[in-house]
């Protein structure tokens, strides 16, 4: 994203890479929308734990993710259209009349629609749906699911005392699950809230008066990016660190290979997809 100084968003004399922010603002998004999927199916999975086995099934989860990727796609399905190469000449090193090409916009956001509107639109539906929305959501996912947290670390204190300890390991292991997916989350919303502001006040500043200085915008805009890079290989290591099963999994994949899942007739990873361990508090995506 590149923030222009005028109400022009990104129209004006637009630098060749604004063109590769699509298919990085694609993924963006969907990875947005499946860390709000895992957040609920979490939920479900500590807070109505009966209903679990019907919602939180593999065909589910794949149904799921296969719409939140197609939605995330269509959502920037405009932006591979709304640009187009003019053909300009120009004087360059010594030479006159030299044919060069010209990133403009297309005839459909120019004349069809307008160019304010397009991208006001644009930016407005990123605000609510991309970021206002699953952001909010996942704040008071995990105010829920910490304070289901709680409520499991005071019945796990009295089966302690009651000498229930398979019960007790189990609300343990539970715990030991909610608390890294509360981590990521807590991850995902440092990274991703200020660049939801600056997105927003981009829009006010476009649309109805400029308020922002686009020189101090462009510089937040680019450590946020940064940060949200970082943000994912932080998260393997979250996973890594908090989840003796993660690892277990990850070691079979890609360390020892699927054989050795196979020889042994028994993996964590079949716990991860509803296999013959799963119950009610494991953590399908």
């Amino acid at each position: 994203m590149n923030f222009r100084a005028s109400n022009a968003i990104e129209y004006v004399n637009p630098d060749p890479v604004d063109n590769h922010n699509v298919i990085p603002a694609t993924f963006h998004t969907a990875s947005i929308w499946l860390t709000l999927a895992l957040a609920v199916q979490r939920y479900i999975y500590v807070c109505h734990a009966p209903v679990a086995r019907f919602w939180c099934t593999m065909p589910r989860v794949l149904k799921v993710v296969g719409c939140i990727v197609a939605l995330a796609i269509l959502h920037q399905s405009t932006r591979f259209f709304d640009r187009v190469y003019i053909p300009m000449e120009i004087s360059w090193n010594g030479h006159k009349n030299v044919t060069v090409c010209r990133l403009g916009m297309a005839s459909w956001v120019t004349e069809g629609l307008n160019i304010d509107f397009y991208f006001t639109v644009y930016y407005g539906f990123r605000v609510i749906f991309v970021h206002t929305i699953p952001c909010v959501s996942l704040v008071v996912l995990n105010v829920l699911l910490f304070r289901a947290m709680r409520e499991a670390q005071l019945k796990r204190a009295r089966l302690f005392k009651e000498n229930r300890k398979s019960e007790c390991k189990k609300l343990r292991d539970t715990n030991c699950t909610t608390l890294m997916l509360i981590v990521v989350v807590t991850v995902f919303l440092l990274v991703e809230i200020p660049l939801a502001v600056v997105t927003t006040l981009h829009i006010i500043s476009s649309s109805i008066t400029e308020i922002l200085d686009y020189s101090i915008a462009n510089v937040l805009v680019l450590f946020t990016n940064f940060f949200i890079i970082v943000s994912y290989p932080i998260n393997f290591a979250i996973y890594c660190g908090m989840s003796r099963q993660f690892r277990e999994t990850f070691k079979e994949l890609f360390v020892r290979g699927t054989v050795v899942a196979r020889r042994n007739g028994s993996s964590s990873r079949y716990s991860l997809v509803n296999g013959p361990r799963t119950c009610t508090n494991e953590t399908v995506l």
